[in-house]
């Protein structure tokens, strides 16, 4: 191959391709630490680790491709959708890894970062007030007691890789650890709610739908400024301002 290409970039980590290799470059040497621990630990195929050195993670490209991303179309057949969820649900069942995740913030932490982030999108004009205060009680719904599970922590539409019926890895384990199972399932599903249904048939077990639409509106609520300031457009179709807007 002769030419890299560039898969997410921001200031904090990049991600490229070269060939059959992905390098990781991360300025936060914990969240690599993570990564790779996460992955050995992981009961669901993940990528192999081809070398390491900080600043940098070598890892092989996977098998298959995506279900979608946030903001294009879904594809893959529901017996694919269907796969990721049983396969969300063997990660979630494992022995809990040592440490707290992503998805494992308490309930106070989480509930006084939201409130600070909806100041300050109505403050700075970047939403409506009303868009703000219906997205902020739908997300209370989140803010409760769980059990922790082994979760992923980041597992949007777009780390998952299937073969048709089957996953044949997950990828960015960086914001693994302990934490609420339907945070993962809510992530996975983001802006793509029609295949919600088919994600929780493969999961396998009751899920509070409530909850999934809580997580929704909070992560997209916690998203939309960050991800401005990082030169994303979370207005987007499809994209998180259009969750937002779809609680209404």
């Amino acid at each position: 191959m002769d030419e890299v290409k560039v898969v997410v970039a921001h200031s904090e980590r990049a991600t490229l391709r070269v060939g059959d290799v992905f390098l990781k470059v991360d300025a936060d040497q914990a969240r690599i630490d993570v990564e790779v621990e996460a992955m050995s630990l992981a009961p669901v195929p993940t990528p192999k680790v081809l070398w390491r050195k900080p600043p940098v993670l070598a890892i092989a490209a996977l098998p298959g491709t995506t279900l979608g991303r946030l903001g294009g179309p879904s594809t893959g057949a529901p017996a694919a959708w269907a796969a990721a969820g049983a396969a969300i649900r063997k990660l979630h069942d494992a022995p809990l890894p040592p440490r707290p995740g992503r998805a494992g913030r308490s309930i106070v932490a989480l509930a006084a970062e939201l409130d600070d982030e909806c100041e300050l999108l109505v403050t700075n004009g970047v939403l409506p007030t009303d868009l703000v205060t219906r997205n902020r009680q739908v997300a209370e719904a989140a803010l409760r007691l769980w059990a922790p599970a082994f979760t992923h922590g980041d597992l949007q539409v777009a780390h998952v890789f299937v073969d048709g019926g089957e996953v044949t890895g997950i990828i960015d384990w960086s914001e693994a650890g302990q934490g609420d199972a339907l945070y993962d399932l809510a992530t996975f599903t983001l802006g793509h709610e029609e295949r919600l249904e088919d994600v929780v048939a493969g999961y396998g077990t009751d899920i509070d739908l409530d909850v999934i639409h809580a997580w929704w509106s909070l992560r997209s609520l916690l998203a939309v400024r960050w991800l401005i300031e990082h030169g994303f457009d979370p207005f987007a179709p499809g994209c998180e301002v259009d969750v937002l807007r779809s609680r209404m």
